[in-house]
């Protein structure tokens, strides 16, 4: 699998797109279990299935393109509301980038690696391992670049990302990914509870670091990446439920600028699993 993985990073942008296209669709027609929790999420939001049909494919996309962008040439990206950035790397507090599971959150953290580092520091994004081998190995090996740095998802994770924000650095969070029992609270999202994550909006109260939520828009054809960048319309709470709450709110916000492009698929309102 690792030799595939490898061929796949030489093909072009555009070609890996098509690939993943078409497995977006297989998965989509042979899982009814899969289908079923889309048309589910998709409704509780307030799309019909054809309304966002264009996820079932950029679903796809979004794995068919990870060889290119873990072991293949650098890929075009472009940044909008760049300013946003600077003005929060400026207050000197440390960003804490909030991303849902939507569009290419993997160039998300890569980009603001590169672009970001040489002024400011290594980002350091929360990283779970992979169950397989091989793909463990390629992620650690991807993952652990210049201007890149990765957290455990465990006590010593959550030290590592305090000091990078104590020092006005950045670190990047999927908000929206369920976290293990005990590390989370159930809070609504599109009017449904979901055990929702609170070492987002803990980190931002103990550190008072600024949040800006993005999300990386996959352009057409191949041409590559936009980083979209947000302000929270409000500062976090210093109410624990009241900012997580505030922070499903702005992950919706997001999710409907491009509902294309969002994982409808996605497990959300799951239990959580018990840490072994």
């Amino acid at each position: 699998m690792s030799l595939l993985f490898r061929l796949f990073s030489y093909l072009p942008l555009w070609l890996l797109h098509s690939i993943g296209w078409v497995l977006g669709c297989l998965a989509y027609g042979l899982s009814s279990t899969y289908r079923q929790r889309f048309a589910e999420n998709a409704a509780l939001a307030g799309y019909s299935v054809a309304q966002v049909r264009g996820a079932i494919g950029h679903a796809g996309r979004m794995v068919a393109e990870l060889p290119r962008l873990w072991m293949g040439a650098p890929i075009h990206y472009e940044w909008d509301n760049e300013a946003a950035v600077d003005k929060a790397y400026a207050a000197g507090q440390g960003i804490v980038f909030l991303t849902p599971h939507m569009g290419c959150f993997e160039i998300s953290a890569q980009s603001a690696a590169e672009r970001y580092n040489e002024r400011y520091g290594p980002m350091t994004v929360l990283y779970r391992p992979a169950r397989q081998p091989w793909l463990a190995k390629v992620m650690a090996s991807a993952r652990n670049r210049p201007g890149l740095e990765t957290a455990p998802t465990n006590l010593a994770g959550v030290r590592q990302m305090i000091r990078a924000l104590r020092n006005g650095r950045a670190v990047g969070l999927l908000p929206d990914q369920v976290p293990p029992e005990g590390m989370g609270q159930w809070a609504p999202v599109f009017g449904r509870k979901a055990y929702t994550m609170t070492l987002a909006a803990r980190l931002v109260q103990q550190t008072g670091a600024k949040v800006l939520v993005a999300w990386a828009e996959r352009l057409s054809w191949g041409r590559g990446f936009c980083i979209h960048v947000r302000e929270l319309m409000q500062p976090l709470s210093s109410d624990l439920d009241i900012a997580v709450l505030q922070i499903n709110q702005a992950m919706e916000q997001l999710i409907r600028e491009c509902p294309q492009q969002y994982l409808w698929g996605y497990a959300r309102y799951k239990q959580p699993r018990q840490e072994k």
